[in-house]
């Protein structure tokens, strides 16, 4: 692989018929990138840092049609640096060794080399680590772009020696200016075929580009492609644009950030009693592709967590709700699950349960296997009767209240523990009330009997 300089790179040759619109778009000045104002406006930290010309390491994570690649080439060309490009999902070993060897012989020229790893989640630890020598002895610059948390998909080595940006999905406004820009540009774009497509039509493909300006480009050519070939003219109809957004999907990465990002939201939502923010993040799930049995599985999980005993009902419903899926299909199960989903999220709020479970599977694994006290066993043979197996166990429905008083119900040297602690509201307040009088039962019986149930030690 020979290096060589983006000034050749955006110089090269005329821009091709064959190239897609966003590609020959591309931004070759800081001035037309469009977007990611947190890193890019002026006085913010990498602006300064290009316009300076200050080479480092460096990470770029956000969602597709962002700018990723445009902006490492934009520092390559800005810097003078040679800029080597390749994408994980076709390169290996050979190809590193390649890149690396146009690196030293740039180098040994003195230029300074900008390495641009498309998708650079999807090299092993093996492949990330072959860049770390190259990148401390400052023999390349390393620029990775990953849709992916780079938390979770690159190794701790390779993001100590650079530094992560976040880009955002571009805003609905600035994929208007870049579309504004494709109509006007004469040379790369489409201005020289003088479209004929509405201020409406214009803000249909920006709003429903969903952030990822190449998408909305696409779809522009394509409009543009097809207003020529079906009508012999250049005017794009609104009809025609709404027909090639009819198939569009919002941005749902299924099992990636977005995925749990959006599970996320809509468990939070749940929890904090707002049905209208729940019922938003479930249509913007569903819409986006995901399995609504994978929703349903949540929102059971949701009304054990988070409502438990405080409304039983929750529980029964979800569980429905799934079931109902299940018979039904899409669309029309997908209702019986935003049902749950407002009801849950309309519910009064307790996870006394699930707290309560964690800290007795706490106790469980650090205190050993405890001997269950004798009195609490079976007895259903002679010899276990014999061992003292049931002895001075007493059957709580023949007692008063059917409650026994002072009865542990604990391994013998354990001390008694409370971790069901329930809440305030709806039926665990009833369930509060209870406990509190059968606790102040126990207080009223004589001293030396077994240890209360009442022992609150957390």
């Amino acid at each position: 692989m020979k290096a060589k300089a983006v000034d050749d790179l955006f110089a090269q040759t005329e821009t091709q018929p064959w190239q897609p619109l966003a590609d020959r778009l591309r931004p070759q000045r800081l001035e037309d990138f469009f977007g990611q104002g947190h890193l890019l406006a002026p006085g913010k930290p990498l602006r300064q840092a290009i316009e300076d010309n200050v080479l480092h390491s460096m990470i770029f994570w956000g969602p597709p049609g962002t700018g990723k690649t445009t902006l490492a080439r934009l520092i390559a060309h800005r810097s003078g640096a040679y800029f080597i490009g390749i994408s994980a999902v076709f390169s290996g070993v050979k190809d590193i060794r390649a890149a690396i060897d146009a690196a030293i012989q740039a180098r040994a020229e003195g230029r300074p080399t900008v390495l641009f790893v498309d998708e650079v989640h999807r090299f092993n630890k093996a492949q990330q680590d072959g860049f770390l020598p190259y990148v401390e002895n400052g023999t390349l610059t390393f620029i990775g772009a990953t849709t992916e948390n780079p938390s979770f998909e690159l190794n701790n080595a390779l993001l100590s020696r650079a530094r992560v940006y976040v880009l955002k999905a571009l805003q609905a406004s600035e994929i208007r200016q870049i579309i504004d820009r494709a109509l006007n540009d004469s040379n790369v774009g489409l201005g020289a075929r003088k479209l004929a497509i509405s201020e409406t039509a214009r803000d249909q493909l920006a709003a429903a580009a969903d952030g990822d300006a190449r998408r909305a480009l696409n779809w522009l050519e394509i409009a543009a492609d097809l207003a020529a070939a079906e009508n012999d003219c250049e005017v794009i109809a609104d009809t025609l644009v709404a027909d090639i957004l009819s198939g569009n999907v919002r941005r749902f990465d299924k099992r990636g950030d977005a995925f749990y990002d959006q599970i996320s939201a809509l468990h939070k939502s749940v929890r904090g009693s707002d049905p209208d923010a729940a019922l938003y993040w479930l249509a913007r799930m569903l819409d986006g592709g995901c399995d609504p049995l994978y929703v349903a599985r949540r929102v059971v999980r949701m009304a054990s967590e988070d409502i438990g005993i405080a409304d039983p009902r929750a529980l029964r419903l979800a569980l429905d709700a799934w079931d109902t899926y299940e018979r039904l299909g899409s669309p029309e199960g997908e209702l019986a699950i935003a049902q749950a989903v407002v009801y849950l999220a309309c519910a009064p709020k307790s996870n006394a349960v699930y707290t309560a479970f964690a800290a007795a599977m706490n106790d469980a694994r650090e205190q050993g296997s405890l001997e269950v006290p004798l009195h609490l066993r079976n007895a259903p043979t002679r010899l276990m009767r014999e061992l003292g197996y049931g002895e001075d166990y007493r059957y709580a429905h023949d007692e008063p209240e059917g409650f026994v008083p002072d009865e542990s119900y604990f391994p013998e040297g354990m001390r008694a523990k409370r971790y069901y602690h329930p809440v305030s509201r709806g039926l665990e307040q009833k369930i509060a009330e209870r406990l509190a009088y059968l606790r102040g039962l126990s207080r009223k019986t004589p001293r030396g009997a077994r240890k209360p149930l009442g022992s609150t030690e957390k």
